[in-house]
């Protein structure tokens, strides 16, 4: 079966995001106001076969564990769905 699954990744709230940071500020700069924070992460798009929901659930996981996602810094949230 085929299946789809949107995965973001984004800096752990406890870390400093320059990027974002760098954002904010300049929203500020361009007269935007009531914007107070900015985190910007990554969004991927992945199209994977699999058994089942629960067998790609897993290699998503497995993924985004072992490379899509830096565990000591960032943090990770994912959809899985029949494609």
């Amino acid at each position: 079966m085929k299946f789809v699954a949107e995965i973001n990744v984004m800096p752990l709230k406890e870390l400093l995001d320059p990027q974002g940071k760098t954002v904010s500020n300049n929203l500020k700069n361009l007269g935007i106001e009531g914007i107070n924070d900015v985190r910007i992460g990554k969004r991927i798009t992945m199209n994977l076969e699999a058994n089942s929901e629960e067998d790609a659930r897993e290699k998503v996981e497995q993924t985004c564990k072992r490379l899509l996602a830096n565990m000591v810094m960032e943090s990770y949230a994912y959809t899985v769905q029949q494609a």
